[in-house]
């Protein structure tokens, strides 16, 4: 039903951006096989992703059976350019907008953007200063990213609504990747860790460390496009603040290459299990540009 017909969205764009940039680059190799998260841009060039994801949920942890239905939607704006001679330094910002409805309303009502009624909220939440480096010389397939989130938002819930953390977060992200001898398959490791600054009463997350470690396995068919799967485990750890919280998620999803500096990808999670959160899934779908 709602969900059925987020998946058919995200799916329907997914085909018809394939069929658009199908005959636009050869298979000599490309962005989603060579240029990895764990890998920098030189000097000069630029990395621009547009992320969103839509986390839908009736159930969660707090309650037995179904819930009314609460939708969040993020949407996320990375732009980094390289530095250095060496393609070991990247600096670039962070921009997050959100849009969340609750009160069971259908998921699709995020891109409605109502958020002055008693049931949504939305707007830009927060940004971030960010760096990229590689900390090794001799591994460039080993990074980190480093970024500094600033909130955009007066109150973390109004009317019952939550929209967005009110705090600082300092997160540091570790990227590794190992392409396996033959190009065909390719094992990518993240680990996430965000330290949450703040007063206790402004956030549920202030005074807290979270570690999110992920695992994501790549096929590639081709060059230009590969098929994934991942699994991640989150950990929200209370230094302070009376709360923590933990989840585990699966999934998986594709990511095409539609020109030599534009590709495509399609993922999809469902939360398994945990404490203090909700058992949703995610809906995601992402651009990325490299030139």
């Amino acid at each position: 039903m709602k969900t059925k017909k987020i998946a058919l969205t995200v799916l329907s764009f997914f085909v018809l951006a394939i069929g658009f940039g199908q005959d636009q680059e050869d298979d000599q190799g490309s962005v989603i096989q060579t240029l990895t998260p764990s890998k920098l841009i030189g000097k000069g060039q630029y990395d621009i992703k547009w992320f969103n994801n839509l986390y839908t949920q009736t159930e969660s942890t707090f309650t037995d059976g179904d819930e009314p239905r609460q939708t969040f939607f993020t949407s996320t704006l990375e732009a980094y350019t390289g530095v250095g001679s060496n393609k070991r330094w990247n600096v670039g910002v962070i921009l997050e907008f959100r849009s969340n409805v609750v009160g069971d309303r259908d998921a699709l009502d995020v891109f409605k953007f109502d958020g002055e009624s008693s049931t949504a909220r939305s707007g830009f939440t927060s940004f971030a200063p960010s760096i990229k480096f590689v900390p090794f010389k001799n591994v460039n397939n080993f990074s980190i990213q480093s970024s500094f989130f600033i909130p955009l938002v007066d109150n973390e819930s109004e009317n019952g609504v939550f929209l967005d953390q009110n705090g600082f977060i300092w997160q540091n992200r570790f990227f590794y990747d190992y392409t396996f001898p033959g190009n065909k398959f390719q094992l990518f490791g993240e680990i996430n860790s965000e330290a949450n600054f703040g007063k206790e009463e402004d956030s549920f997350a202030n005074n807290s460390l979270r570690l999110t470690p992920g695992v994501f396995f790549s096929y590639f068919p081709s060059s230009k496009f590969t098929i994934l799967a991942l699994a991640q485990h989150s950990e929200l750890i209370d230094l302070g603040n009376d709360f923590d919280q933990n989840f585990t998620a699966l999934g998986g999803g594709a990511k095409y290459q539609l020109t030599k500096e534009l590709n495509i990808e399609a993922l999809y999670t469902n939360f398994v299990s945990g404490d203090n959160t909700g058992l949703g899934e995610t809906f995601n779908i992402g651009l990325r540009a490299v030139f």
